[in-house]
């Protein structure tokens, strides 16, 4: 009797005050700490299943030259990455195992900033289910990413925002600095963020924020944190703004509008969709919500900017958990009304259905050799993790047939980081000289040596742009990763370039460099 007594108070716990202020923070669960702990150890269990990915292949590049920026980020990564390959040199779980604990730590945060909306136990273990199901947390929890720490950034910020909104103690707004800050040595990404959060302060209130002292000290703390990364961007003309132009032009992955548009509907799951849809009604419209209105509004924002400018659909996608997390407090309150058995098989039943195949499309649960084409068409990354042993290999033979005088002034000339990272992780034992490329901080790092007047070169599916650095360019091989997989890499060719036109020092800075 006194458990049933106990669980209809935790029912009517889930259920949204109907008027006034925002309810009390819920009783804390332990649910949200099993279903935590269940992510991280299963993201630790497959992070060796495949390989690198080629942005991890980069980011230990990076590491090996730390500096306060790069082009397409901040320090953060790459100093997460230097950390793990000094700790555990060439071990892929030392290197994602900082990823599998900030998954388990952003559902653990999605489950309290249910708890901020009034979620009794139920709903903040729903909402801690909802992220650790999620697209969002299981793909970036397996890789090392900046979107792995983007994604922790934002939800603590979005944490503190709700907790400064429900309580009205604007100290709390130094959370959100702190995390803003700490956030753009990763990216600059989170100054989104915190635009979305001023405008919707703006637009519903509480506008007193605005011209709050808390506020500016957070905002003086934010650019502090931040000075140093800001600081070289400003320096080098801020590169970051030249990638987001190439990222707006579709010369990435995930990027264009209709990708950005498509992908709110599936980073979660579809399951989620109506349950972060009916959040967001719910954070604008509810009475007894009012206070959280500016959250609801800071997607709007963030994710009208993202389309407009055309970024990536995962930019905005932590709000998406934070919407998310309001709506399992209305999910859990809907459960507990009339035909609960029903309304409970129903979300059974649709977790089944919508929630179970992201482990398949999402992490490395097949075998690599025999991955299905509709998983890399679904998640790029799965692809951009398989085969780059066997991709060097590739290069090591067209090396190998070099004639000797060739092979002691050739270098591997690379189109993009991955490749150059994989070089720099698996050429060495195979007897490979080193690999250059222009993508992004590849370009400095670095050129060929002065008398290097024989490249061998992959990346370039045409010779075109090859040609005009030399005189014979020469089809000598084609990358064979030994596994049939559809992606960047499998099957390219392989170019040997002879006859250096230029010198690298007169080419590489305008015609070499490239980023996207």
């Amino acid at each position: 009797m006194a458990e049933s007594v106990a669980d209809l108070h935790d029912a009517r716990r889930d259920e949204p005050a109907a008027a006034g202020a925002p309810a009390a923070p819920g009783p804390r669960s332990r649910g949200p700490w099993l279903v935590a702990g269940a992510v991280t150890v299963v993201l630790l269990l497959l992070s060796t299943r495949y390989g690198y990915h080629r942005d991890e292949l980069y980011f230990l590049l990076c590491g090996r030259h730390l500096d306060w920026g790069y082009v397409d980020q901040g320090p953060l990564v790459p100093a997460l990455a230097r950390l793990a390959d000094t700790v555990a040199p060439g071990s892929l779980l030392a290197l994602r195992t900082p990823s599998a604990l900030i998954a388990g730590g952003c559902v653990l945060l999605v489950a309290a900033i249910a708890r901020e909306f009034g979620a009794g136990r139920g709903a903040q273990t729903f909402a801690a289910f909802l992220a650790g199901t999620s697209g969002l947390v299981l793909a970036t929890g397996h890789l090392l990413s900046t979107t792995t720490v983007d994604m922790l950034v934002w939800l603590v910020a979005s944490l503190y925002a709700a907790r400064l909104l429900r309580t009205g103690d604007s100290r709390w707004a130094l959370g959100i600095g702190l995390a803003v800050g700490l956030g753009m040595l990763n990216k600059l990404l989170p100054a989104l963020l915190a635009v979305g959060l001023l405008a919707g302060v703006a637009i519903a209130g509480p506008r007193r924020l605005l011209r709050d002292r808390w506020l500016y000290a957070a905002a003086g703390l934010a650019l502090l944190l931040a000075a140093p990364t800001l600081i070289w961007q400003a320096a080098h003309g801020f590169p970051q703004l030249s990638v987001a132009a190439s990222i707006a032009d579709g010369d990435s992955s995930y990027s264009g509008r209709l990708d950005a548009l498509t992908l709110q509907f599936v980073i979660i799951s579809p399951y989620a969709v109506p349950i972060w849809i009916a959040g967001l009604v719910a954070l604008l419209r509810r009475p007894a919500w009012r206070a959280y209105r500016a959250v609801g509004l800071a997607w709007l924002v963030v994710f009208g900017v993202v389309l407009i400018a055309g970024g990536k659909g995962y930019y905005d996608a932590p709000l998406l958990l934070v919407l998310a997390a309001a709506g399992a407090v209305l999910t859990v309150a809907w459960v507990s009304r009339g035909a609960t058995a029903l309304r409970r098989g129903l979300l059974v039943v649709g977790a089944l259905l919508f929630v179970a195949p992201n482990g398949v499309l999402l992490l490395p649960t097949l075998p690599a050799d025999r991955l299905p084409g509709f998983v890399v068409d679904v998640n790029y990354d799965a692809g951009e993790t398989i085969g780059w042993p066997a991709f060097v290999d590739s290069l090591a033979a067209v090396h190998r047939a070099l004639p000797a005088e060739q092979r002691d002034r050739a270098v591997i000339l690379t189109g993009n980081y991955g490749e150059a990272g994989a070089v720099a992780r698996y050429g060495p034992a195979r007897g490979l000289p080193a690999a250059y490329s222009g993508h992004n901080s590849m370009a400095d790092f670095g050129r060929p040596p002065a008398d290097a007047d024989v490249a061998v070169a992959v990346g370039w599916d045409r010779p075109d742009q090859l040609r005009e650095w030399f005189t014979d360019v020469t089809l000598a091989g084609r990358v064979d990763q030994r596994v049939d997989v559809d992606n960047d890499e499998n099957g390219g060719p392989i170019w040997v370039c002879t006859g250096l036109r230029r010198p690298w020092a007169d080419i590489w800075e305008t015609e070499v460099r490239h980023a996207g």
